[in-house]
């Protein structure tokens, strides 16, 4: 997967490209939830729209009432890799999950509904799993600009649609309650992006920490450019994918440790979300 930030006004490139892999209170009427919460279940927090109604975009959480960070790892899969999978290469990995889950550290997985249709068993294990949330990163992996670093483009048109087949996808693996969260393909948004997915009710999720891990053989570099990045409220993007992410299941293995030596406490990015309105 290519992995670059192109916000409205600065962009910041992540070195090499993956081919592979806030209000809560005003949250939108029309949330993306193939499968609705039932009503004992509270709905996830979100940001009140941006100016003009925009998609609202979120970066990081509070800086202060406590050390948190989100660990937050992009599921990548685009639309046209199936002959890939299938002649053996692995977008998933199922390693990086079991140590999460032994670590007992709680995290947000992007994922693509293309990664949702060719590991479905593995879909619906994260989904239903308390200790991980599944958010949406489009179905095909594809940029909503014209220049998102080589990524192929949805058009205008189609950014909609391309949204909610993920959410149905996810429906279809049997992840049953897929959080209003979407993050561009390769980080790359623009004002028109922003006001196509309005009508979608997500809020848009970056991150303030790059890993490092696309295409990484080295996780202690991975493990060092997180630890010197972390802030109180950090969201950190990750990749869970074999084929282009090697090192990042040895990286999280380093980090979480330090990090908990230094008083950080491992949250989803929901809990950062519903945090940025109490520190208002």
């Amino acid at each position: 997967m290519t992995i670059r930030v192109r916000q409205v006004a600065a962009a910041c490139a992540l070195g090499a490209a993956l081919t592979a892999c806030g209000a809560p209170s005003a949250p939108h009427a029309s949330r993306p939830a193939p499968s609705a919460p039932s009503a004992a279940v509270s709905r996830p927090p979100t940001l009140a729209p941006g100016p003009a109604g925009l998609t609202p975009v979120f970066k990081n959480g509070p800086r202060v009432g406590g050390k948190t960070v989100a660990l937050t790892f992009d599921a990548d899969m685009t639309a046209d890799e199936g002959p890939r999978a299938a002649k053996g290469e692995h977008f998933d990995n199922p390693q990086l999950i079991s140590t999460l889950r032994t670590l007992k550290v709680p995290a947000t997985v992007f994922m693509t509904g293309r990664w949702a249709d060719e590991y479905p068993a593995e879909a619906r294990a994260i989904g239903r799993d308390p200790q991980f949330e599944i958010a949406n990163h489009s179905y095909s992996h594809y940029a909503f600009t014209g220049d998102c670093y080589g990524l192929p483009t949805v058009a205008p048109d189609r950014m909609k649609a391309d949204v909610e087949r993920a959410y149905t996808a996810f429906k279809k693996a049997g992840v049953p309650n897929a959080m209003p969260y979407f993050r561009f393909p390769g980080g790359c948004y623009d004002r028109q992006a922003l006001k196509t997915l309005s009508a979608v009710g997500v809020t848009a999720v970056q991150w303030d920490v790059v890993s490092g891990d696309a295409f990484a053989t080295d996780s202690d570099a991975v493990a060092q450019q997180v630890l010197d990045g972390v802030k109180p409220g950090s969201v950190v993007v990750m990749h869970c994918t074999r084929s282009a992410a090697p090192a990042t299941e040895r990286a999280v293995r380093m980090v979480v440790p330090e990090l908990r030596k230094k008083g950080y406490r491992f949250v989803k990015v929901s809990e950062l979300i519903g945090a940025t309105g109490r520190h208002r």
